[in-house]
Order: C-alpha cells, then structure tokens, then sequence
C-alpha cells in the first residue's frame, strides 16, 4: 500500500512541479502559492510513507559510520531553537561512540525521541536530560533478548522530568499509530519508527516511565 501511494504522489508532486515551472510572472501570485502549498502537502505525505515503510522493516537503509556524539549535537541545535524557555537541557557524553547506521534514522530517531520529551513537559516546564556512553553488555543482560548478542554498545538515554506514562499504556506505545496526542498534534507513527530503526540494527530500546515524575527511553546499539 505504501508503496502504490508513492506512485499516486511522483504524480501529483510531479505534475504540479511541471506546473510550477511553466508559469509566467503574469501568473496571480495566489495561484503560484496554491501550487507551492499542493508540492508542500505532497512532501509531507511523502514523509508520512517513509514513517511507514521504516516501522515495517521494508525501508532502503544506507548504513555508514556514525559518530553519534555528533548527531547528537546537531539535534540539540535544533531543540534548543525551538524549545520553550521553561525546558532546560542537560547533556553528557560520557564517551563518544561510533555505530553502523543510517544517518539520516539516526538523526530522526532522535529527534522523535526529544519532541515527545519536550511535548511531555510543555505545560509545567522541566529538564530534558541526554546521555551518551558505551557498555559491555555481558551474558546474563543479553538472555531476555533475542536480538542482542554479547558486546560493546553505545548506550544513549533520553529522559524528561515530564508527567510520565500511565502504566497501562507502557506495552502500547511502540504500536503503529498508538497516541495520546489530541488530534493534529500527532501521527502515532513516531515511536513506532523509533522502534522500527533500533531493531533492524539489532539494538535494543527501553523505556522506564513513573507517572508524575518523568521518561527515560534508552537505547543500545552494537
């Protein structure tokens, strides 16, 4: 289905950047707005099926040498732009660390997770705190795991000070469209992506969540 929309879109962000192309300067700049607002609509649905496909393991992945230290450091950038003045963030590398991904997923999967901490805390404020470390992972804490196989990781933990996730929604929050957010604030596609990522690099992602006191999600990837 995902990718029979795709076609659907290269025709509709096609045509309208033929469109777009072919207009003169006699053309009413309502209309050319019109059209930049159709090839705006069709990007973001784009990214919609790129959600899709990676959460269903079916996405095209460039794996390379990644520094995540400074991956990291170009989320922040981001965040602290955008970020109300009541969050403040706390961030740690303890060592750096180098992993065999995509740098693009890794730089979304990110990125999701510091949005929903910061939407966890928009009403009251609080601290959104990073870590960045590498860990032995040994027998007795790879066993639960089938994915996991014993060796060095980078370890990364993203946690708020937020209100927490109730204990009945912890085992849903990694589902395919599975939200909490009204409606337009989110997709329920973000976790689900997140989750989609760490798994197809054979990592692992754990959340720890106490309601009225915050969400540490954290990450090992070998």
């Amino acid at each position: 289905i995902a990718h029979d929309f795709n076609n659907i879109l290269a025709g509709i962000i096609g045509y309208a950047e033929l469109v777009l192309r072919d207009i003169d300067e006699e053309c009413p700049p309502k209309t050319a707005s019109n059209l930049r607002n159709i090839l705006s609509a069709g990007e973001r649905a784009r990214g919609l099926i790129e959600k899709i496909l990676t959460f269903s393991r079916q996405g095209e992945a460039e794996r390379r040498p990644v520094n995540l230290a400074q991956t990291l450091e170009e989320v922040l950038q981001l965040i602290r732009a955008s970020r109300p003045a009541t969050i403040a963030i706390e961030r740690q590398v303890l060592r750096p660390a180098t992993v065999l991904a995509d740098p693009i997923q890794m730089h979304q999967v990110l990125m999701n997770l510091c949005t929903n901490a910061g939407h966890a805390m928009r009403e009251r404020g609080g601290t959104l705190s990073i870590s960045l470390d590498t860990v032995h992972l040994d027998a007795e804490f790879t066993a639960p795991y089938a994915e996991l196989c014993i060796g060095d990781y980078a370890c990364m933990r993203i946690g708020d000070t937020g209100k927490g996730i109730p204990a009945q929604l912890l085992d849903r929050i990694f589902d395919p469209f599975f939200t909490t957010k009204k409606k337009g604030e989110g997709t329920g596609l973000g976790l689900s992506m997140v989750h989609g990522i760490v798994t197809a690099m054979h990592g692992l992602l754990l959340v720890d969540s106490t309601p009225g006191s915050g969400t540490v999600f954290t990450i090992y990837l070998p």
